[in-house]
């Protein structure tokens, strides 16, 4: 289904298409956030396919490691939240195919045992084959990872064993007893820039909220950049991606996290790698939440340390930056790179609790257009007030729920083409912030 924004009406795929502008000064259903998406190198699980891991999902199967190990750091702090907003749903996990990988692999006897993905991880497996007193001439072959056995099967030869989640068997000819025969070899090899451009293809049928890139390559950073404004423009898919150490990129769909932390237990984090709890918070944070001094759980250090104007300074250039409050540390302001504004992109499109409300109901209209509506609804008076009715009634919701105020049906407009198969909306709404500065004046007499 096509997609994206318009400045005529002049496309030539049916599909739904949408703008947004600032002023100067079926039913619709609202639809949930909470999808992160990486593309990450690692040292164990399959290569070049997007896997979904839900909130709460044992992380062995697609990292080898289980939740605790430092290997899962990255998904740890994503799935973090806030105090006071919901942690994502899902990640959309990719892992990176690498120049030089390797499987780990061990022949003993007749046996050759090779780990099910290439990297380091399988230099953590063993095979130890045992044999047994009854019934004669089998054995027990064991599967063991980190001193763990995760599989046993009893077998007389090398071609009746089946493969496991961590290793293929292969061979011919009966088997011979061993105490414990490592694999060798994994590598987990090095991922070039053009594996990053294989993800963006493999993530693009795939909805999400939120980007995460923890790398410093210039040309992969400028590579995500356009290909979230792309499928904004082309696809109507809307979301932010956030990334660090960013060369002014100015945009309502990126956030450049400017602070690293350290966390409880001595981790030190640098702002790369802080975009994977800032990119999960942004993600699970509803359209009427902020995470304007919301705290980062487990962190008690920000850094750099920065004055009053270095703050000050670091908001001006649209970063998202962390400060340290008696050992609980807190997101300065809730904003996006975005830092030059024009009529149509105003200033109010820098705070990301209004690029949330925005690509909510961006993303809504969308789905739930294209699912519902497109090639159904008749073009004519009855049918654009049915999709008036949807749109009104959706965003009394968004305003029951504090996303927008002042809002009415007169604000909803919904008028024949500049072509017979057209209409064009025109959406008016008052988007509600968070109270971030607060005036006193107190008056002693």
């Amino acid at each position: 289904m096509a997609g994206g924004t318009f400045t005529s009406q002049n496309k030539i795929r049916p599909g739904v298409y949408i703008r947004f502008k600032s002023t100067a000064g079926a039913g619709l259903n609202v639809g949930e956030r909470g999808t992160v998406t990486i593309c990450e190198p690692m040292s164990w699980g399959p290569v070049a396919q997007v896997m979904e891991i839900e909130a709460g999902a044992d992380m062995t199967p697609y990292t080898g490691y289980g939740i605790t190990a430092p290997q899962n750091r990255f998904l740890n702090e994503i799935f973090k939240g806030t105090n006071r907003t919901a942690a994502p749903s899902k990640v959309l996990l990719y892992r990176p195919s690498a120049s030089g990988s390797a499987q780990a692999t061990i022949k003993s006897g007749a046996l050759t045992a090779t780990a099910k993905y290439p990297g380091v991880r399988g230099n953590d497996i063993s095979i130890v084959v045992t044999e047994l007193t009854e019934p004669e001439d089998t054995f027990t072959v064991s599967t063991v990872v980190g001193g763990e056995i995760v599989d046993q099967q009893t077998a007389k030869t090398a071609d009746t064993l089946a493969g496991n989640g961590w290793v293929t068997f292969s061979g011919t000819g009966a088997l011979t007893a061993t105490t414990g025969a490592a694999l060798t070899g994994g590598l987990d090899g090095t991922v070039q820039s053009a594996a990053y451009s294989a993800y963006l293809s493999a993530i693009e049928p795939y909805a999400f909220d939120v980007m995460i890139y923890d790398g410093a390559e210039s040309t992969v950073q400028s590579a995500m950049m356009a290909f979230i404004r792309r499928i904004a423009d082309e696809a109507g898919v809307y979301s932010q991606l956030v990334a660090s150490g960013l060369s002014n990129p100015d945009s309502r769909f990126v956030v450049n996290v400017g602070s690293g932390v350290t966390l409880a237990d001595g981790t030190e984090l640098t702002a790369a790698q802080a975009t994977w709890w800032a990119g999960g918070a942004l993600a699970g944070a509803k359209y009427n939440e902020s995470l304007t001094y919301a705290s980062y759980p487990g962190a008690v250090k920000a850094s750099p340390l920065l004055t009053s104007s270095g703050y000050e300074e670091a908001l001006r250039a649209g970063k998202f930056v962390l400060f340290a409050d008696d050992g609980v540390v807190k997101v300065e302001q809730d904003i996006n790179s975005l830092v030059t504004f024009t009529a149509d992109i105003g200033e109010v499109f820098r705070k990301n609790r209004v690029m949330r409300l925005c690509n909510t109901i961006a993303n809504d209209i969308y789905r739930q257009f294209s699912a519902n509506y497109i090639g159904v609804v008749n073009n004519n008076e009855a049918g654009r007030a049915q999709f008036k009715a949807a749109i009104v009634g959706y965003l009394l919701d968004i305003q029951a729920n504090n996303g927008i105020q002042k809002f009415d049906a007169e604000d909803v407009e919904v008028l024949a083409g500049e072509s017979m198969d057209a209409i064009a909306v025109h959406i008016a709404i008052s988007v509600v912030d968070s109270v971030e500065k607060i005036y006193i004046t107190l008056e002693v007499s």
